[in-house]
């Protein structure tokens, strides 16, 4: 395959064979900017959006969210990472008790879609209040309805460096193509200013693609112009 064959469907496909095996996480904690970019770069998170959950108005959006929460959702390969994991990571990087909000945009949520994730956050709230020295208020609520957030919010950190975004034109013909990306999650972490250009080189090593593939998007990444 030729570099102007490459897309990142075409590479990336190859990392997700085991996608039937991922699980899914849904939590609100403050403006989903950050977080999109915290979890999108840690290892075994395989996907990063943002959009609206935990309220009742139809349709919601960025301008007429009604009484929805902002909100992250992430596909997770639990072999890698762990659900007890993420919520550490949660719970240690926001202020999660209601005196800290007003309305319900940016409350700390947590939405669980099996039964196995709602016994661990009952387990791992109990750690966590112990860490912290205080009770923890986080609104926990089975999975119902997420509403995906409009496409400039996604990646939202990548997308203010325009002149990175036009050498990624080919791998990413179509900006909606950045919200299911493992490599525009690592990049949207990067340029927030987790992870390493050693840290993200080192995984890309370890990607199921191949060799022609990884120094591809090693040399792209090395060359995005920040």
């Amino acid at each position: 395959m030729t570099n102007q064959q490459m897309t990142i469907e075409t590479i990336e496909k190859e990392i997700y064979t085991n996608e039937e095996e991922w699980e899914l996480a849904t939590f609100g904690m403050g403006c989903f900017w950050g977080p999109d970019a915290r979890f999108g770069s840690m290892a075994g998170i395989m996907r990063t959006r943002v959009g609206f959950a935990g309220g009742t108005t139809p349709t919601p959006s960025y301008r007429m969210m009604g009484d929805h929460t902002e909100t992250l959702q992430i596909e997770y390969d639990p072999q890698v990472i762990s659900y007890a994991t993420i919520l550490k990571e949660f719970w240690r990087n926001h202020y999660p008790n209601r005196d800290n909000y007003k309305g319900r945009q940016y409350i700390s949520l947590l939405h669980y879609h099996t039964d196995q994730q709602k016994q661990t956050i009952e387990t791992i709230r109990k750690e966590m209040e112990a860490e912290l020295g205080e009770s923890i208020e986080t609104e926990v609520a089975l999975f119902s309805q997420f509403t995906l957030a409009e496409e400039r919010h996604q990646k939202y950190y990548l997308k203010r460096y325009p002149k990175a975004l036009d050498q990624l034109e080919t791998l990413y013909p179509n900006k909606d193509m950045l919200v299911d990306s493992i490599f525009a999650a690592r990049l949207n972490g990067f340029v927030k200013g987790f992870g390493t250009k050693d840290s993200l080189r080192k995984e890309i090593n370890q990607w199921s693609i191949g060799e022609t593939e990884k120094t591809f998007l090693t040399s792209l990444f090395l060359s995005l112009k920040w």
